[in-house]
């Protein structure tokens, strides 16, 4: 969320910005409409302090005994009772218009974000590691990992595409990474563990950015309290003609009774990162200066649509609607959030070196950014079946962007009225999903095997090596 004094302070300024992640400027507009605003404001400031005059002039008229005066005063009162109504109302429908046209606008880069349009513009900034040399062709995980226990056809058959069955040691090996990526971020970089919930509201949602401009993101529950109008129009079109006759006319009676008969109905979110759990923790809050810094970690499950992804990735694991990942973030003080960045990357990167996995860290250019970011960092891990560097981690400083959204501030320490919004930042540490796609294929051996990073050992119960099941 922007500061419309800021815009309106330095509009030139805010469109250069826009203008280097490619937008149009809007200062203009947005100014226009905040002055339009303000101005209903200051006539409904000015009707109300003649308001209390007149009211006071007519006890004053009443006392003289001049009732015609009385009586012009109280109509004046009642007409300027009703204007005063009127510009409430309109004050409030344009202030919603302007929050509306605030909340669609991307965070602004910082100044050391290099400019581009697309990825091919990042910088990369840093490799470590050497990548294994085979002395055979390495596979694709996707051809690699059926054998293993990664179940693609059965998570087809229960939900569709997107979806993964993870079966014996290949679930072991999952869990595994989940568990050393928590242990590292708490015992070494001095996160705090939590436990989240995965479904939110949309005030959560709202507040991180992820609304409204990405709803078609992410997935949208209702629990059985919904009533049934909405139940049966959310069901797909063709969804009646493929019941049977007769079921359905016992069956959907009785549903309808079950949802009419609810006295709520709540709807949620599907978290697509619990980003968005740990950052709103803070939601609405006024914190203290000595809180800060607040470190959280948690390593959920995660829900994307990948509506824009369509066509991306569609072999394999690497890209699915369900996933898990460590999820790290921060909440600071605007002067430490430089530092922070720097810091979570480095907690990143410390969970590929100990799994020996190379890697390499590009600084995101103004068109690859994220909505909310103002500088990210990616991580991208060697993937040998591939051949590729492939997105394991994003970082990303939003600045005070999601603390405006959130209305999140901390009390300066020493200054007992001052306040000011937090800086929050986020990163994995890292995608679950991912990473074991980055063991299988950098410790894979020839004869279709796969051998335990020896970081993960300590979580294996002796498992040492992930066998082909014949």
């Amino acid at each position: 969320m922007h500061d419309i004094r800021f815009i309106r302070d330095n509009p030139h300024a805010f469109d250069a910005s826009l203008a280097r992640r490619g937008l149009e400027p809007v200062a203009a507009s947005l100014v226009a409409l905040d002055e339009r605003r303000r101005a209903l404001i200051t006539e409904a400031q000015l009707g109300q302090a003649r308001r209390n005059e007149a009211s006071k002039a007519i006890g004053a008229a009443m006392a003289k005994g001049d009732k015609d005066v009385a009586e012009a005063l109280k109509a004046e009162v009642a007409a300027l009772k009703e204007r005063m109504s009127a510009l409430e109302t309109q004050e409030k429908l344009l202030g919603d218009q302007l929050l509306t046209a605030l909340a669609i606008i991307p965070n602004l880069p910082a100044a050391d974000v290099p400019e581009g349009a697309s990825e091919e513009d990042n910088k990369e900034v840093a490799r470590w590691g050497t990548p294994r040399a085979f002395d055979f062709a390495p596979r694709e995980h996707a051809d690699l990992a059926p054998a293993l226990g990664m179940d693609f056809e059965t998570g087809t058959r229960l939900s569709g595409t997107r979806f993964t069955f993870l079966r014996g040691h290949m679930a072991r090996l999952h869990r595994a990474l989940g568990q050393f990526m928590l242990d590292v971020q708490t015992r070494e970089h001095g996160y705090e563990e939590c436990n989240p919930p995965v479904l939110v509201k949309d005030a959560a949602m709202y507040g991180t950015d992820k609304l409204p401009k990405f709803a078609g993101d992410s997935f949208f529950a209702a629990d059985m309290s919904t009533r049934s109008d909405l139940f049966w129009n959310s069901m797909p079109p063709d969804f009646e003609a493929r019941m049977d006759d007769t079921k359905q006319g016992e069956f959907r009676p009785a549903l309808e009774a079950m949802l009419d008969n609810a006295d709520t109905a709540e709807q949620f979110w599907l978290i697509p990162t619990s980003e968005v759990s740990l950052t709103a923790s803070v939601m609405g809050e006024l914190l203290d200066e000595s809180a800060l810094p607040m470190r959280l970690t948690a390593l959920t499950l995660c829900f994307r649509s990948e509506a824009g992804a369509a066509g991306r990735d569609t072999r394999g694991f690497i890209r699915q609607h369900q996933f898990e990942k460590c999820e790290l973030v921060s909440i600071v003080r605007p002067e430490d959030s430089e530092t922070e960045h720097q810091r979570m990357v480095r907690a990143a990167e410390t969970i590929l070196e100990r799994l020996n996995l190379p890697y390499r860290k590009l600084l995101l250019c103004t068109g690859d950014m994220g909505f909310g970011a103002r500088k990210t960092y990616d991580l991208e891990v060697w993937l040998p079946g591939q051949g590729a560097y492939r997105e394991i981690s994003s970082c990303s400083n939003t600045g005070d962007f999601q603390g405006r959204r959130m209305n999140t501030r901390y009390r300066v320490a020493g200054e007992q009225k001052k306040t000011e919004f937090v800086h929050t930042l986020n990163g994995s540490g890292l995608a679950v999903g991912r990473t074991l796609v980055a063991v299988l294929e950098n410790y894979q051996n020839e004869d279709g095997s796969v051998t335990v990073p020896g970081a993960l050992l300590p979580y294996m119960g002796g498992i040492t090596q992930l066998e082909p099941q014949r």
